[in-house]
């Protein structure tokens, strides 16, 4: 199962370019590695902070946490980009990574976690409602 060389950690602002490997994984291949890039720098600098899954000091899973306040939830999270990556899989990391996301939110007065799974991705649709997430509603976009 889970062996002690596994940590969690905040990633310090100065070191969230580590995600990048992981966020190419995770299916951002088709944008450029420099737009990959600014853009992650530029989410640093706002309401965003990032868990790293750790083994020993591999990188090896993520949790990007956007904190907000909604008129309809009060103040909250939106977990983005979830990723453990290939290969840990199917040992019961992703659950540990979501439990450490819990205890950190509710510490900093997180009522409560929201996410986006694209509609093909029924492993994670499958995953977050074991974890107790509900359908609200539906992720629209309109591109530019």
């Amino acid at each position: 199962m889970i062996e002690d060389n596994f940590k969690f950690a905040l990633i310090p602002t100065s070191e969230i370019l580590t995600i990048l490997p992981l966020l190419v994984e995770l299916g951002s291949a088709d944008i450029s590695e420099a737009t990959r890039e600014a853009r992650v720098l530029e989410m640093a600098s706002q309401n965003y902070e990032c868990v790293g899954l750790y083994d020993d000091e591999k990188l090896i899973g993520i949790c990007g946490m956007w904190f907000m306040t909604r008129h309809y939830a009060g103040k909250s999270v939106e977990a983005d980009h979830v990723i453990i990556t290939a290969g840990y899989q199917g040992k019961g990391l992703g659950k540990k990574l979501m439990q450490w996301v819990y205890e950190y939110v509710q510490s900093k007065g997180c009522l409560w976690v929201e996410l986006n799974t694209f509609v093909h991705n029924f492993p994670s649709h499958k995953f977050y409602y074991n974890e107790g997430f509900v359908s609200k509603g539906y992720h629209m976009v309109k591109e530019f």
